[in-house]
């Protein structure tokens, strides 16, 4: 049985939530901190004080070792600092550790009127928070935002399921306004047929290719494979067939395929008597870093991508990244644009990683898709409706989609399209610098960065169709940098014009 064990800067609640969790699971809530201070007769300030961070961060690190041996399984609340111990965290791979994710500032409003030895200068505690993040995010199995309150106590349920899976097994916590679910990640479940994320009774929608992989999907609903079959036709067959099933709506419609089943079975879903519960199994690259989050479902029209659709959540994601190994290298490479465009926008070691390059003819490191998801997740619970921020995810496709509806669906995978948006995007951005990295992470992943047999004015009246214009105005994302991604700009038509001239060979 193993310890679950919460870890997370100063302020983010973990004392409190360990009690609330020990008593939800039946065990006993540890606080090493106090038990500290039960040990030094002390306070922790004044041990500081005295004896000196070095002093307390070796006796933190005995008892933390010696909590972790203990057999009867707790539920224990770190101090902010215990996981500078390379030793504690490799003692805490086996246990179940959730990571009470607080940003900077929320931190620091709860501590700065504390005693606390470490929060007496807001520079150095921001700057303390930056260096110690790694090594939370890292040895997490769970990432739980604990701002607004309440997002633990609605995960519990699935941290009680996470202490019966596999160690390996990773889960993000995502909610917004009336919403919540889990992003788990869990190899090898396919290939086991252990979606134990759904409902007994739920009903499978998956494409062709994929059902030759695995054929119990056959016992589901299967549609033709690729973006052809993001119609209202194939919608309107969906939900045919869940109603030749008796299919009722307190059941689960279970998305297993890439981004076009994940939109199609979605909005089936969001549409299939007034809304229908549904779980994202995404096998696709683009699906598992991109498209399987945040609620974003629907089809296309002759006229425009994604024109039909609905904000529909689901009540879950699995992401078996071994799926990944055995997608088609051009799909793989495809949906690899997703990953450039989310590196773009999330900076830091995301962007880093990206930027040193990525050998797609060996497994891509399950990493990579982990913070991907991360970083869209927590865009999405900031704005789940487009209203502002969570169009910097359309980096790259204002472009992208027009080139993609412009050489009609299917010529072009989608990823691709994103690739040739993107280097579209950098030049609208002035960022020349950034967009011949860009350019030449993309071409070496093997991605497009121009694009023949296209019709430029077609292009440029797509982009006149874009979803997020207001009027005549079409508003772009632009990148001022890794990490800097804004949107609502408006651009020039000569600009955009040119920008596209150059994008057409």
């Amino acid at each position: 049985m193993r310890h679950l064990v919460l870890t997370g800067f100063m302020g983010a609640g973990k004392s409190s939530a360990a009690v609330r969790i020990a008593k939800s699971l039946g065990r006993d809530a540890l606080d090493t901190d106090a038990l500290l201070e039960r040990q030094f007769g002390m306070s922790i300030v004044s041990y500081f004080d005295r004896h000196g961070e070095d002093a307390f961060r070796e006796a933190e690190q005995q008892l933390v070792a010696e909590v972790l041996a203990e057999e009867k399984p707790s539920v224990i609340a770190l101090g902010g600092g215990a996981l500078q111990s390379a030793k504690t965290r490799k003692a805490l791979a086996r246990h179940l550790v959730v990571y009470l994710e607080l940003d900077a500032a929320a931190a620091w409003a709860r501590v700065r009127n504390s005693k606390r030895p470490l929060a007496r200068d807001e520079n150095a505690f921001h700057a303390l928070l930056r260096k110690r993040r790694a090594h939370y995010e890292d040895t997490a199995h769970a990432i739980i935002p604990n701002a607004p309150r309440g997002a633990v106590r609605e995960a519990l349920p699935w941290l009680r399921d996470l202490l019966e899976r596999p160690a390996g097994a990773r889960m993000i916590w995502t909610s917004g306004k009336g919403w919540g679910y889990p992003a788990v990640f869990e190899p090898g479940v396919l290939a086991r047929r252990d979606l134990w994320v759904t409902r007994r009774d739920a009903v499978t929608v998956s494409d062709e290719n994929l059902a030759a992989v695995h054929p119990w999907l056959k016992e589901g609903i299967v549609v033709a494979p690729g973006e052809t079959a993001k119609t209202l036709a194939q919608v309107e067959s969906v939900c045919s067939q869940l109603a030749e099933r008796n299919f009722e709506r307190g059941r689960q419609i279970v998305a297993v395929g890439g981004g076009v089943v994940g939109d199609l079975a979605g909005f089936a879903a969001a549409v299939y008597q007034r809304g229908t519960p549904f779980v994202q199994v995404p096998t696709s690259l683009v699906a598992q870093v991109d498209s399987a989050y945040g609620g974003k479902t629907g089809v296309d029209l002759p006229a425009a991508k994604n024109y039909v659709g609905a904000y529909h959540q689901p009540d879950a994601v699995l992401v078996d990244t071994d799926a990944l190994a055995g997608l088609p290298r051009a799909e793989l490479v495809a949906g690899y644009a997703e990953v450039v465009k989310t590196a773009l926008i999330a900076g830091g070691r995301l962007w880093k990683a990206v930027a040193a390059g990525v050998d797609l003819s060996k497994p891509l490191d399950p990493w990579i898709v982990f913070e991907c998801a991360r970083t869209k997740l927590a865009v999405v619970a900031a704005d789940e409706r487009d209203a502002d921020l969570r169009q910097i995810l359309n980096l790259g496709h204002t472009i992208g989609h027009a080139i993609e509806t412009a050489a009609g669906y299917g010529t072009l995978r989608h990823g691709e399209a994103v690739s040739v948006g993107l280097a579209g995007a950098l030049r609208l951005s002035g960022q020349d610098a950034l967009r011949e990295q860009v350019v030449e992470i993309c071409r070496a992943a093997g991605l497009p960065v121009t694009v023949s047999g296209v019709d430029e004015r077609e292009v440029l009246e797509c982009i006149k169709l874009d979803k997020k214009r207001k009027g005549d105005s079409v508003p772009f994302v632009l990148a001022g940098g890794p990490g800097d991604v804004t949107p609502g700009h408006s651009v020039p038509e000569s600009e955009v014009r040119s920008a596209v001239k150059e994008l057409l060979e």
